[in-house]
């Protein structure tokens, strides 16, 4: 199991470099709000293909540690576009090519732990939560960092990370697992035709829709409140802690509560965050209340969510169903999301943005309360 956890260390690290620290870097260039949602949707939108692409691959050579280290090969020379150029078209293709397979690697790692565990599914959570320990070393050792030596060497670091995590890959065995080819179209299209899998995978687009302006615009928040990077990597880090006990405890809950119910809970704890984040963004109180419930709206829901993927789609559909789980919420999602978020709050600040992605999530819950099974 180490070697599976050191994977989403490493890959979480690159996470938690890039994520929290992205927008505010791109708001060091001068780019307009409205221009840092449209690169941040970029960053996104490629998992609406990629992920989809390398599922086909892999599942029909039955090698998916193989097509995780290409997609990182090509990620990590994609990034270099980073050291080379600050304009705004040179970083929106840098994003487009280093995105495309970076996020085509994670669903066929995933894939693979699934795989690998076998019986023992149940110690998903308990594998996954180094990838959260991974996000909170490098949020707040990258913050403390940033506000002393400020953003000029974000590209490095980046580049510098992507290296690490195609190394970690090298940790896992390339082994072969069994394939199926014949017929697979048709079956596929029939799982996903299903009610409770189309409304599974709806519901998760419009959670993710409703997460892009905090990925988006949560630094720049606190910035422009007059919070240091520092506190701010501190606040990042603690919605990351409760997340991890969210997954240590994935198992218990599982076995005491329906996987339907904690989507519901987890769903109406994420209208309740954005509302505060929004409209209480002036009591510091109040935020780091906000940041807690960070252990709904993505531990929670994540780990639902992929368990019931995990169930639809099995055999030799079971690279292709994280793939199209990955697309559709992390994927088009998000990209959605970021964009109605920089729009948004160019128009009208926080309170319009977190108000609309507050109801985004309001749809969701009402989608899962009739469908998800």
């Amino acid at each position: 199991m180490f070697k599976l956890s050191a994977f989403y260390f490493f890959y979480f690290t690159l996470l938690g470099a890039f994520l929290p620290y992205l927008g505010v870097y791109l708001s060091s260039l001068s780019f307009s709000p409205a221009e840092i949602g449209q690169l941040m949707a970029v960053l996104m939108i490629t998992k609406v293909i990629a992920p989809n692409i390398w599922g086909i691959f892999s599942d029909s050579t039955g090698r998916p540690v193989f097509w995780v280290r290409l997609a990182l090969l090509f990620a990590t020379l994609g990034a270099t576009g980073l050291v080379i150029s600050q304009s705004y078209w040179g970083i929106f293709v840098t994003l487009l090519l280093l995105s495309f397979f970076w996020h085509a690697s994670l669903p066929q790692f995933e894939s693979y732990t699934f795989k690998t565990l076998g019986s023992q599914k149940h110690r998903y959570g308990q594998i996954r939560l180094w990838g959260s320990i991974g996000f909170i070393a490098a949020v707040l050792l990258l913050g403390q960092w940033f506000d002393n030596a400020g953003l000029e060497n974000f590209p490095w670091v980046i580049v510098g990370m992507f290296v690490v995590v195609l190394l970690s890959s090298f940790l896992s065995r390339d082994q072969q697992f069994e394939t199926h080819t014949s017929g697979f179209e048709e079956n596929f299209l029939s799982i996903v035709k299903r009610p409770e899998v189309l409304a599974l995978l709806s519901v998760s687009f419009l959670v993710q829709v409703s997460h892009g302006v905090y990925y988006s615009f949560f630094t720049i928040q606190m910035t422009e409140l007059g919070v240091s990077k520092t506190v701010t990597a501190w606040l990042w880090a603690l919605g990351v802690i409760a997340e991890i006990a969210v997954f240590w405890w994935m198992a218990k809950l599982f076995q005491r509560f329906s996987v339907r119910g904690l989507i519901l809970l987890a769903i109406a704890l994420t209208v309740l965050r954005w509302g505060i984040t929004g409209w209480l963004e002036t009591s510091f109180a109040w935020i780091v209340f906000a940041q807690v419930l960070h252990a709904a709206s993505f531990g929670l829901f994540h780990a639902c969510a992929i368990y019931l993927i995990d169930q639809y789609f099995t055999g030799r559909h079971h690279g292709k169903g994280q793939a199209l789980f990955a697309a559709s919420s992390h994927g088009l999602g998000g990209a959605l999301g970021m964009l109605i978020a920089g729009y948004a709050w160019q128009a009208g600040g926080a309170s319009l943005s977190y108000s609309l992605m507050a109801f985004s999530a309001m749809l969701a819950g009402f989608i899962a309360w009739r469908w998800v099974k």
